[in-house]
């Protein structure tokens, strides 16, 4: 049977009915569900103190018997505030042995940027537990989340809205933007060569976007890496002093700036429709005009735990 901790390192649960689904609907695809108290955790913004949060992520290295996953309640922010909280050599000595599944995406970027750039390792970059208890369910962010959790590799192909041909390969990184760049310069930022970087963001103005992609340039980032493929920008629309300046724009103008093939349209962000992508694992990028396919193994995966009735939907 899957075990399944849940880990809060950012905001409180805003809306527990979804959490409540979320753990249903876990349940009924055969999951045992632990760690539910820090669903009822509330420290002003946040799903308790920092010494609580980091507490979850520590709690991993010190385990009699790990889950198969550690998955993220929400985003929000607040994980930026545990990364000098830590136990790098415990928790890589740990699951580098003893591999698990840590999943979530928005916030959780910074956790995972921070755990491979201190202690090497590969999590997901996938759906939430407020994701999976979001009504209506998302059939494709479900499946998509079990078939590569349980699958030693995964082939993911989308449709780019600009044809390309493309056949890259590298190490696959990256997450929420603004929570990306907040980590440049920092320790708990991963100096990864020949890369493929895939990110996302959502509520930020078109010149905002277009700013922090410069701020990947011009910091050496984009440069060394070999794709960057654009996932969803959710409520990323112009101000009323953008005089048109929208997130088309922008992109046209990131496009010419990088250096490198910029390949949109991938599934992936603050959207109904949300990958599971292994965050460090080994990963190749064919596009052939449109149709773009993105390769990926070498990443923990579940063995002999798959859960059953994963079609369930409470």
């Amino acid at each position: 049977m899957t075990r399944i901790r849940l880990i809060a390192p950012s905001g409180y649960p805003q809306d527990p009915a979804a959490m409540t689904r979320g753990v249903a609907r876990l349940r009924a695809a055969g999951c045992t569900v632990e760690g539910l108290d820090v669903l009822e955790r509330t420290e002003r913004r946040f799903a308790g103190s920092d010494a609580q949060r980091a507490a979850d992520i520590n709690a991993l290295a010190t385990m009699a018997t790990l889950p198969d996953i550690a998955l993220a309640t929400r985003g929000g922010y607040g994980a930026v505030r545990l990364l000098a909280q830590l136990d790098y050599d415990a928790l890589g000595e740990r699951l580098r042995d003893e591999p698990i599944a840590l999943v979530g995406h928005s916030d959780f970027t910074a956790l995972q940027l921070a755990l491979y750039a201190r202690a090497g390792l590969c999590t997901f970059s996938g759906p939430l537990l407020a994701d999976l208890g979001a009504e209506p369910r998302s059939e494709f962010s479900w499946q998509q989340f079990w078939t590569t959790l349980t699958s030693p590799t995964a082939s993911l192909a989308w449709s780019s809205t600009i044809a390309a041909d493309i056949d890259v390969q590298g190490p696959l990184w990256g997450g929420n933007l603004a929570v990306l760049c907040s980590l440049l310069g920092t320790p708990y930022f991963p100096q990864i060569e020949g890369g493929i970087l895939f990110v996302e963001d959502v509520g930020e103005s078109p010149y905002r976007i277009e700013r922090m992609f410069y701020q990947l340039q011009l910091s050496g980032v984009l440069g060394r890496q070999r794709a960057l493929v654009l996932g969803s920008f959710s409520q990323c629309e112009p101000g009323a002093r953008d005089n048109g300046y929208d997130l088309a724009a922008a992109f046209t103008q990131i496009r010419a700036m990088a250096g490198i093939p910029v390949i949109d349209g991938l599934p992936h962000g603050h959207a109904s429709e949300l990958l599971t992508l292994p965050f460090g694992a080994s990963a190749q990028l064919r596009v052939d005009g449109q149709a773009a396919r993105l390769e990926v193994s070498d990443y923990p995966h579940l063995s002999g735990c798959a859960p059953v009735n994963v079609a369930e939907n409470p």
